[in-house]
């Protein structure tokens, strides 16, 4: 099913990865990140791809990670290789552009890859959170890190320690987001622009992106972040808080 939940295309140049679960808002299981993470590490090896959207079906672009996924791991009753942290090293390792079209909302994990991405473009009416405090664990991705910077830590902090939302619009105005557009715009808008960047010059694309990111940084913290969330993970805190979830869903 992983591989009807992520189809995995090309347009030309650019490798298209879409989300395609929106049953479930697009909730990504491990089997998902498995898939994400193998089509990001084969387009750094493809010549013939010189570029990465990432999009998705229905009215979430991701609800981030699947909550049975968490519950089953802070039960210690998850088996077998984690690819979460696979694809969010590939995400940060990639060396080609990756653009994001946000037509929908996005949660967590959903929410802190669009600040590991080069260009994104967002539906107006999105919201973005970033809801780790409420389900007891903290912040993933490097995102205590790449949140404070971009959006400043009195605005970074709302989001996380309120869970206030970061609607499209505020994501455009205060620089997550490229443009924030009508949702029928945002697709075409994001392929575009991928279409764009897989024109130019691949190598000396390649190494600006390079110059433009500190990525012993963001693997550092990343890591940092790793071994906390793992620990909370077991903790009474999120037991209940991934508890209460499924009984109120």
């Amino acid at each position: 099913m992983s591989e009807e939940h992520i189809i995995v295309s090309r347009d030309g140049a650019v490798l298209e990865i879409r989300f395609n679960r929106p049953d479930k808002k697009n909730a990504i299981t491990n089997a998902m990140y498995g898939v994400i993470a193998d089509a990001v590490a084969a387009a750094q090896t493809d010549d013939s791809v010189r570029a990465v959207l990432f999009t998705a079906n229905g009215d979430f672009f991701s609800a981030g990670n699947d909550i049975k996924d968490f519950a089953a791991q802070s039960a210690g009753a998850f088996d077998g290789p984690r690819h979460v942290g696979r694809f969010l090293e590939e995400v940060i390792k990639a060396e080609k552009p990756i653009v994001a079209a946000v037509q929908g909302h996005a949660v967590g994990v959903g929410t802190t890859m669009l600040f590991q991405f080069d260009l994104v473009y967002i539906a107006e009416t999105a919201r973005l959170t970033v809801p780790f405090i409420d389900l007891g664990v903290v912040p993933e991705n490097a995102s205590s890190l790449t949140v404070v910077d971009r959006l400043g830590h009195a605005r970074a902090f709302a989001m996380f320690g309120l869970n206030e939302p970061l609607t499209g619009k505020d994501a455009a105005a205060w620089g997550l987001a490229n443009a924030a557009l009508p949702f029928g715009e945002v697709e075409p808008k994001a392929r575009a622009a991928a279409q764009v960047l897989a024109s130019k010059p691949p190598q000396s694309m390649r190494l600006t992106k390079k110059l433009m990111r500190d990525r012993e940084a963001l693997m550092a913290r990343m890591q940092e972040e790793g071994e906390i969330f793992a620990e909370r993970l077991r903790s009474p805190e999120a037991a209940a808080a991934f508890a209460a979830f499924l009984t109120k869903r």
